[in-house]
């Protein structure tokens, strides 16, 4: 009966190792690989954009979900409109004043795990000095040595005081924005 238990253990031993040397954290965002945009509607038209530099910081398993963390910074004056002129309206003082407030800042807190590849990721958003909780759904999904996080958050911009004076009002540009991302990362 001993030889049968030992001879049990050592698979049954190697079995319990084996998630733990599958399992993989992402921890090396890819800018080059990754992208953040944002949506909005000016005079009920919807309007894209983007922004071409941002850095973060990752640690996530897909095997501990709940201590995962994450800070993303995205270079505020990297702003792309689609228009040069609408690039240095939008970089200005009444929008996000990049020369006093050059990033916004995402922190992540607690990390919800939905089912299957889909995650619910508590927050702080930091733009143009104001801070505000939010909730962002993302999935995750591995691809061979790299993991992608895709989400999206509607933000209101006037919480933010994104769009002062004039712009504050919200009948030409609307109050609602939508914030797209696909975080692209590796383990080292």
């Amino acid at each position: 009966m001993k030889r049968i238990a030992r001879a049990l253990a050592i698979p049954l031993a190697l079995a319990a190792l084996l998630p733990a040397a599958q399992a993989a954290e992402y921890n090396q965002v890819q800018p080059a690989k990754s992208a953040v945009t944002f949506t909005y509607k000016q005079m009920g038209v919807a309007v894209d954009g983007k922004f071409s530099r941002f850095s973060g910081q990752l640690q996530f398993d897909p095997a501990r979900p709940t201590a995962a963390r994450a800070t993303i910074d995205v270079d505020l004056a990297s702003v792309d409109t689609g228009a040069a002129e609408g690039d240095q309206e939008v970089a200005g003082k009444p929008w996000f004043n990049t020369k006093a407030f050059p990033t916004a800042r995402f922190v992540s807190g607690e990390v919800k795990a939905l089912g299957g590849n889909r995650y619910e990721v508590g927050g702080q958003l930091t733009i143009k000095g104001k801070t505000q909780p939010v909730v962002v759904p993302a999935t995750f999904t591995a691809q061979g040595n790299a993991g992608v996080f895709d989400g999206s958050l509607s933000i209101r911009r006037g919480d933010f005081a994104v769009g002062e004076g004039a712009w504050a009002k919200f009948d030409i540009v609307a109050n609602e924005v939508v914030i797209k991302f696909r975080i692209t990362a590796t383990s080292k």
